[in-house]
């Protein structure tokens, strides 16, 4: 399937997704909708990242601030429109991406791991003692109560964060299925072998941190608008960091497919765990499931479904069932 269609497919679905909230009738369901598309794009950025080049980011937290942050800032400079704020969110957190795998691309596995941490810590220390953007007080964000066509507010949060799961989907579809992604997957397979043969794994590399940090602030910058009062501590959340490794982990990283997916059970859980019982059980949730998945399915759901998918092989005229293969690569 070609790139366009499949674009045209998703608008589709999210047309659906966005008439469905509709007809319930209920603005809780566009409140808690919202957050499941903003891990939908948060999922599918890590995992440019950390799926495809292998090299994991436990700095999502603070692409995700940068880009709340810098809709605060310009709401104090001058106010403009929601799509010019999430370009500018998206143009920040990318640049920052991209100083950041410059200075820290060269560090392999753990060490990266920690950089980007360290990163995290720098960054909320600098927004803690900015106080233009409200510092450690937080930055109250006055939204209108409605807005046309779409009537309340939320729905327009909604249908802004729609249109950004959708692109987030194609662009990780489209870098799959290019040479782009394939110059991902050996650097993910083998970096000492791709620099060996010729692949520029730096400039890969600066690639993926850009287009990650890119997605993770154009999916922070309508946060203020949506929760109305923005903190360190809200934006920087525990919560951003932990989900947005634990979705592509779970639904299995090789695959745009699998952050969706990771995205909608998790997400979808953690909403109902909030209504149900309480958001304190969110990151809980997260544990056991990521802990029972790392035990019984180390590949994702993806993994799992192509597993169970294999066909038998014959081996020296017998018949082999899958399960006598090992899990699939």
């Amino acid at each position: 399937m070609r790139t366009p269609v499949f674009f045209v497919i998703c608008l589709i679905v999210g047309a659906a997704v966005y008439g469905a909230a509709v007809a319930l009738g209920n603005d809780y369901y566009f409140f808690a909708g919202y957050v499941v598309l903003q891990y939908i794009v948060l999922a599918t950025a890590w995992n440019i990242l950390g799926g495809y080049c292998g090299y994991v980011n436990f700095g999502s937290a603070a692409f995700f601030a940068l880009g709340a942050y810098s809709t605060v800032a310009m709401h104090r400079i001058y106010p403009v429109p929601i799509p010019i704020l999430v370009a500018i969110g998206g143009v920040v957190s990318g640049a920052v991406g991209f100083a950041m795998g410059y200075l820290t691309l060269r560090l392999r596995g753990a060490f990266f791991a920690i950089a980007t941490l360290a990163l995290a810590v720098v960054l909320q220390t600098l927004i803690v003692n900015w106080d233009f953007v409200g510092g450690s007080r937080g930055a109250y964000i006055v939204r209108p109560e409605s807005i046309p066509p779409f009537g309340s507010y939320i729905k327009y949060l909604f249908f802004i964060m729609i249109l950004l799961a959708v692109g987030a989907i194609t662009i990780a579809r489209l870098i799959e299925r290019s040479r782009l992604g394939y110059g991902f997957a050996t650097i993910r397979d083998d970096e000492l072998a791709a620099e060996a043969t010729g692949v520029p794994t730096l400039r890969l590399k600066l690639i993926a941190t850009t287009i990650s940090g890119g997605l993770m602030g154009m999916a922070g910058a309508p946060f203020p608008y949506y929760i109305g009062f923005l903190q360190p501590s809200s934006a920087f959340g525990l919560d951003y960091a932990v989900n947005s490794i634990a979705m592509p982990l779970i639904g299995g990283t090789t695959s745009w497919v699998g952050p969706l997916i990771g995205a909608i059970l998790l997400g979808s859980l953690q909403q109902i765990a909030t209504v149900t019982i309480s958001s304190a059980v969110n990151l809980l949730i997260v544990g056991f499931l990521l802990v029972g998945f790392v035990i019984a399915a180390p590949n994702g759901i993806i993994g799992l479904v192509k597993f169970e998918r294999r066909p038998p092989r014959r081996t020296n005229g017998k018949q082999v069932s899958a399960d006598a293969l090992g899990p699939a690569p």
